[in-house]
């Protein structure tokens, strides 16, 4: 790495495009970079949660999804590549069926809330949820792996169990929506 980022900025993109893995030149607003630029916020969300005071289980787990979100980065830069393997999503899944099994029966809706590490957690969901909306829509226009979309999907899942496991790690209960507040 010590010579790949040599010169930090080229100037290439001051006329609106930006370069991918593959050499190819697409405007900042193809789907494409879009997409990219969520799962890097993303990535970023995590990042802030791993400041938290959060279990090395939560801690390990969450490095874990960050190095997988970097090589959906990569496979969003370089057109035709594969870099997540369907064994990253068995690993979400079998996650959140084991802090799933921790939890109680959810009777309502919960609503982003509750501990800092938590509340970090449902930013991560949502931007999570935005990066699986624009992956599909850029999988309308340009294929996509059906794993990377699988990823997403069972990542925002995650996350929400994370939120609730956070809080119940913090002794904070989750907050419950009350269809009843009214102003």
């Amino acid at each position: 790495m010590a010579n790949r980022l040599s010169k930090i900025y080229t100037r290439t993109g001051d006329s609106g495009t930006t370069g991918l893995g593959d050499g190819s030149r697409v405007a900042k607003s193809d789907l494409r970079v879009e997409a990219m630029g969520d799962v890097d916020e993303l990535n970023a969300v995590l990042g802030m949660l791993l400041v938290e005071d959060v279990t090395d289980d939560v801690r390990d787990t969450v490095l874990a999804i960050q190095h997988d979100l970097f090589d959906l980065g990569g496979e969003l830069c370089m057109p035709g590549h594969h870099f997540i393997q369907a064994g990253r999503v068995t690993f979400l899944e079998l996650t959140l069926d084991a802090w799933n099994e921790d939890l109680s029966p959810l009777k309502e809706f919960i609503l982003p809330g509750g501990s800092r590490a938590a509340s970090v957690c449902h930013l991560a969901r949502t931007v999570c949820r935005r990066a699986e909306r624009v992956l599909h829509a850029l999988h309308t226009q340009s294929p996509v792996t059906p794993v990377s979309l699988q990823y997403l999907n069972r990542l925002s899942d995650l996350l929400f169990v994370l939120c609730r496991t956070l809080n119940r790690q913090a002794g904070v209960p989750d907050v419950l929506w009350n269809n009843q507040h009214k102003l």
